[in-house]
């Protein structure tokens, strides 16, 4: 049922799931930062104030959800709230053949698990950042939640690994059939432009625990 509890509710979900806040989440939409504030959800008489199908448009896109993904967040009754994965080091993620053919981590001696928001049908896994390459979005310790299988849009932050092993976090600038080219996180450390030929793959991030 889509009542008006439940939009807001799936948009403040929406929000932490990509780590931000409801203001967070307006401002990247290019919307006002009071925009889904919660004295903004009832009017001076009381009255319910829904948000826009334009609003909603836009936060997906900022995003880069799908509607069918903040359906799931107006009514999340069929999975659980939370699930556990896999959670492993940037340094792991390079080195040896650590993931099966379907993408994901085949597990080993001692890794750990991490909770984060349910993605319900995306496979996802947990990376634990290390060192400063990717600050100043993302600290040492802290864990981003990835996915091979989501979509990938310009502007989406990624996680790339070479062939040779390499694992970087940056901003996906542009892709088309022989290179990506990628944006640093970091200001000190550089952008790059990579072959398709040598990447192993590309996943997004889709959440951060800070």
């Amino acid at each position: 049922m889509l009542s008006h509890a439940r939009i807001w509710a799936a948009i403040d979900r929406l929000a932490e799931r990509y780590g931000l806040s409801a203001s967070g989440l307006a401002r990247k939409s290019g919307l006002d930062a009071t925009s889904f504030n919660r004295s903004k959800r009832q009017g001076p008489d009381g009255r319910d104030r829904w948000p826009s199908t334009e609003s909603i448009s836009k936060i997906l896109v900022a995003t880069g959800a799908g509607l069918d993904e903040f359906m799931r967040l107006v009514d999340p009754a069929e999975t659980p709230d939370r699930t556990t994965v896999p959670l492993i080091g940037m340094a792991q993620a390079g080195a040896g053949r650590l993931f099966n053919d379907d993408g994901m981590p085949t597990g080993g001696p001692g890794w750990e698990e991490v909770e984060f928001p349910d993605f319900s049908r995306e496979r996802v896994f947990a990376l634990e950042v290390q060192g400063d390459s990717m600050r100043p979005l993302y600290r040492d310790g802290d864990v981003v939640i990835v996915s091979r299988q989501a979509s990938i849009r310009r502007g989406d932050r990624v996680v790339v690994r070479t062939l040779a092993g390499e694992v970087m976090a940056k901003e996906l600038k542009r892709r088309n059939a022989k290179i990506v080219e990628l944006v640093s996180l970091n200001p000190d450390h550089p952008d790059r432009i990579l072959p398709v030929a040598e990447i192993d793959w590309i996943a997004r991030i889709m959440w951060a625990r800070q």
